[in-house]
């Protein structure tokens, strides 16, 4: 049946080279490892834990950093032994369509594309908000909607997502690097919050440790 169809390594790599189907070597090792800590310390550590710590976890959320490591540390070796398995683009897909079927890969495919348009927009969602507060600290006081064609849109995640698809558009070197500044500067905040945090840090706050539900 076409849906349980399989490729070998050698049709995955003979595919790969066909004229017209390659893709340029433009990033090096530094670009991948930056990319890596980009996806893995995305903007939601500077929201999400915060509010997850301070309204239901209490210290136990420290026990969700420990098992989000731990997926992490997992999906990094499983995604490295694939890479060298199948040294080819496609990710998953591609994994999938080796092993268990074009039918399952179909599905996978479609599932890694919304993946990414959820993830791309949460992000943006909360760039939007970054930028209407550094805007109001400024003493820029700004709507944070617009009213277009009867429409009621924020213009904070717009201007995010624009401003990156014209990065995108510029070309993978040119937003490696931007991506390289923007996770520097990310990495290097996250430092200063855990060691300045440090000299605050009350442990009276860590009792009750897990809080009633």
């Amino acid at each position: 049946m076409q849906w349980l169809k399989t490729k070998t390594v050698a049709q995955a790599l003979a595919d790969a080279d066909e004229p017209g189907r390659q893709l340029k070597r433009s990033l090096g090792t530094f670009d991948l490892m930056i990319l890596g800590l980009a996806v893995a310390v995305g903007a939601g550590i500077f929201s999400v834990g915060a509010r997850a710590a301070g309204t239901f976890a209490g210290p136990a959320v420290i026990f969700s950093f420990i098992i989000a490591a731990f997926t992490c540390a997992l999906a990094i070796m499983c995604y490295a032994e694939f890479a060298s398995s199948v040294p080819v683009t496609g990710s998953a897909y591609t994994y999938t369509y080796l092993t268990l079927g074009e039918g399952l890969a179909w599905i996978i495919g479609w599932n890694l594309l919304l993946e990414m348009i959820s993830a791309a927009a949460v992000i943006a969602k909360y760039w939007g908000i970054y930028l209407s507060t550094v805007l109001s600290v400024a003493g820029i006081d700004l709507s944070s909607t617009i009213e277009l064609g009867g429409l009621t849109m924020y213009w904070g995640p717009f201007l995010i997502v624009a401003v990156f698809t014209v990065l995108l558009i510029a070309g993978t070197q040119v937003s490696a690097k931007v991506n390289n500044v923007f996770t520097i500067l990310k990495l290097a905040i996250t430092v200063f919050v855990i060691v300045v945090g440090f000299t605050y840090m009350n442990t009276d706050n860590f009792t009750p440790f897990i809080p009633p539900a």
